[in-house]
């Protein structure tokens, strides 16, 4: 066969080591020795000896997923082999966590990850039920995380001089050392005379990253993640 699908920009390559690489900008290869983590649905393809089984949050990560929406379903991927990742064609990255750091992350932007990291759905500090129902998913021990986003992220330094105001539904994640609030921006009776519509955001205080994508997420694609 000839022609642009058929050259080296498309083919994949084998892997030359065992873990996570990324394919294209739109997808994620993980070559399999052992075990990793995925989310459920999420693989496209794969080859070799390998075997796919759901993977459970626990009782408590179920019930906070119950009552926010929020949630990171997964799936375990078992044996030798290579399998590809991707979701709705949205952007792939990857995340080096190294030992000591705590990164959290908005559950609809995991791909994948190393059986080496551990993760745990908490509340977003300063934004209870009453406040939105922030659940986001941190991730700490030392291996790669892979992380997709609509369209190209803004990753954002925060300083103790300068914090930094988001959208709750346009952020994707922070690093440890910020503290999150939530900040009005407007009063409520502002509100019923018809804003911005911008009246609630987190704010992240302290030292440190935070990455936004370049949308809000609709009520309807939120509830698809």
């Amino acid at each position: 066969m000839k022609g642009d699908l058929f050259s080296s920009e498309h083919v994949v390559r084998p892997a030359v080591e065992p873990g996570m690489s990324v394919e294209n900008a739109k997808c994620i290869k993980y070559a399999v020795n052992g075990e990793m983590y995925a989310r459920q649905g999420a693989m496209i393809a794969h080859r070799g000896a390998l075997q796919f089984e759901r993977k459970g949050q626990g009782v408590g990560g179920m019930l906070k997923r119950a009552v926010t929406g929020e949630g990171l379903p997964l799936m375990a991927v078992r044996g030798q082999g290579e399998v590809w990742f991707a979701h709705e064609a949205q952007n792939c990255f990857v995340v080096e966590v190294e030992p000591g750091d705590l990164f959290t992350v908005n559950g609809r932007n995991v791909l994948c990850f190393d059986p080496s990291l551990s993760y745990e759905i908490r509340t977003v500090k300063g934004a209870g039920v009453a406040g939105g129902g922030l659940f986001n998913s941190v991730f700490s021990g030392h291996g790669r995380l892979g992380l997709v986003c609509e369209g190209n992220p803004l990753v954002i330094p925060v300083s103790e001089q300068y914090p930094v105001y988001v959208d709750t539904d346009a952020v994707v994640g922070w690093t440890a050392r910020l503290q999150t609030s939530l900040h009005r921006s407007q009063s409520f009776g502002s509100m019923l005379r018809g804003g911005s519509g911008e009246a609630v955001q987190l704010m992240l205080q302290g030292e440190g990253f935070v990455v936004v994508r370049p949308s809000e997420a609709t009520p309807q694609k939120a509830q698809q993640h």
